[in-house]
């Protein structure tokens, strides 16, 4: 029993990692896996956005491409950048999204946030969907985020409540850093933005599933 319950701690710990950075096959098995739970996520904090048909925008870990796809189409006088750190879903948004990249007005790399090399105060809006888990807790990707956007541009996140997430196994410890509503706020202050520019609210995305989406304007 005991090798038994090792093994499984080793297989949840293994698909941990994978929604962390997806690698292989197992990584473009897990785009297949994220395109379906990030619908309703991704549907939910785009809306947040309010995006016009201009904007620049920006997604920090775009996964299986799906939301870029959905960015370009809400902006298609605007622009938009990827970064995520994965290899296997740089090659999987870039199929997705192939014809906006050909064009130019989709530009996806491989990277975090910090390895953006665009101007400050040149985004109109920022989109993270169930990302926060794996961004440094002192605030320091959220920091250039704001850092890029301009003066009344937002961010919004998606993220899962840890009230969810810690019944499930693979959200351990070693991959993922858990969030309530107190922890999304404080992670927002931590980034710079004013209290009264967050705003936090709760969302009900399927089988029971509770999520919290957080914008943040930046002033």
């Amino acid at each position: 029993m005991a090798n038994r319950a090792r093994v499984s701690d080793t297989l949840w710990r293994a698909v941990g990692r994978q929604f962390r950075r997806p690698a292989g096959l197992g990584g473009r098995l897990m785009g297949h896996v994220m395109e379906w739970i990030n619908r309703a996520p991704n549907r939910e904090a785009i809306a947040a956005l309010a995006i016009a048909p201009a904007d620049v925008i920006v997604e920090i870990g775009y996964g299986p491409g799906c939301a870029i796809e959905a960015l370009a189409a809400s902006a298609p006088r605007g622009r938009v950048y990827g970064m995520d750190p994965s290899p296997a879903m740089l090659a999987s948004a870039s199929r997705r999204n192939r014809e906006a990249v050909a064009s130019g007005r989709v530009n996806l790399s491989q990277g975090d946030i910090c390895d953006l090399r665009l101007a400050p105060e040149s985004v109109d809006k920022i989109l993270a969907v169930n990302v926060v888990y794996f961004l440094d807790e002192d605030g320091g990707e959220l920091k250039e985020a704001r850092r890029l956007l301009k003066p009344g541009g937002r961010i919004a996140l998606y993220a899962t409540d840890q009230s969810v997430m810690r019944r499930w196994k693979f959200a351990g410890p070693e991959t993922h850093r858990l969030y309530g509503r107190e922890e999304l706020f404080e992670l927002l202050l931590r980034a710079g933005f004013d209290p009264g520019d967050i705003a936090i609210r709760q969302v009900d995305v399927a089988f029971g599933v509770t999520g919290l989406v957080a914008t943040a304007t930046k002033q």
